[in-house]
């Protein structure tokens, strides 16, 4: 279905209609895929609306603007302003945010010199990526005939339009074979992460990811799940997971920005544990989402809270 609009786009420093977001067919980024982006979440907490790890997310845009050489004429704090004033200008209580820093019209050929670097922003009402049942009963996924690049084709810890070229492959031919998403390999076959989510298995009570090396974007949700397994003392480990290992864990998970924490039930129709949502994924899940909602106390200050007040210039003119 179509994305629902919201009043306004922030852009370059302004408040535009959302219909005004136009860029030329010509832009460089139509012809060379030349865009790196975030995805974000904005809660509706018992405190009011507040942005999930607001600057961890911006701060890796515009790590991977570095990465592609493209010079964001705004600051961190500018951009972690104006996404909190996008939010409170739409007048939204929980939405999807989408930083976007590309290449303009300028030159034509695959050198973007000369080309102006725009920054978007735009916030919408976004539900559950794998639908309103996933979370609880878990989707059915395969392995993809689609490898992840090498690390030396497509830097993977930049967040790049162009990466997600390979993430459709995925998708499609997941969805043409009758399941809701795939899961990449990497070069050498070892389990990298699905089309845009990180992955988690567990195994005799341990619970295990890929580490970075192996082609994975390095999510802020998988860093949370991280950092939430520390405080609740469940045992993790980064390490090579072979395929075949997904067949035998005890449960296995997806996990990012859209997904949230969503279980996985099945591979390549071989089913995962009990075949349902299993006890450790639930026990993280229950935390994570009580941090996000505000209903435990934000010990790693991970909110933003819509309510306060931006800061003054660039950020806010309209």
């Amino acid at each position: 279905m179509p994305i629902p609009k919201t009043e306004k786009i922030w852009h370059n420093g302004k408040f535009i209609e959302w219909d005004d977001a136009n860029i030329h067919v010509l832009s460089h980024v139509v012809s060379y895929g030349s865009a790196v982006f975030e995805g974000i979440r904005c809660y509706d907490t018992k405190q009011g609306p507040a942005i999930f790890r607001l600057r961890d997310h911006i701060q890796r845009l515009l790590n991977s603007a570095y990465i592609y050489r493209m010079e964001v004429p705004f600051t961190l704090d500018e951009i972690c302003a104006a996404n909190l004033d996008l939010v409170r200008v739409n007048n939204i209580s929980e939405c999807y945010l989408r930083p976007i820093v590309m290449r303009g019209y300028g030159e034509a050929g695959v050198d973007p010199k000369g080309c102006p670097i725009e920054v978007y922003l735009a916030c919408w009402n976004w539900g559950k990526y794998l639908g309103e049942e996933a979370h609880r009963s878990g989707v059915d996924v395969c392995i993809s005939s689609w490898n992840r690049p090498a690390p030396n084709t497509l830097p993977q810890m930049a967040k790049a339009a162009a990466n997600y070229m390979n993430s459709q492959l995925i998708r499609m031919e997941a969805r043409a074979n009758g399941y809701v998403e795939g899961i990449a390999l990497d070069v050498h076959g070892h389990v990298s992460e699905g089309s845009g989510e990180n992955i988690f298995l567990v195994m005799d009570g341990t619970l295990v990811t890929p580490p970075l090396s192996n082609s994975a974007l390095p999510g802020i949700t998988r860093h949370s799940i991280l950092t939430i397994c520390r405080d609740l003392n469940i045992p993790v480990a980064e390490q090579i997971i072979p395929r075949e290992m997904l067949y035998i864990a005890e449960e296995v998970f997806f996990c990012g920005t859209a997904v949230e924490i969503t279980p996985i039930r099945s591979i390549d129709r071989i089913k995962i544990g009990i075949g349902s949502r299993g006890p450790l994924t639930k026990r993280i899940q229950d935390e994570f989402f009580a941090l996000t909602g505000g209903v435990k106390p934000d010990r790693h200050h991970w909110l933003s809270p819509v309510n306060v007040t931006a800061s003054a210039g660039v950020a806010i003119r309209t």
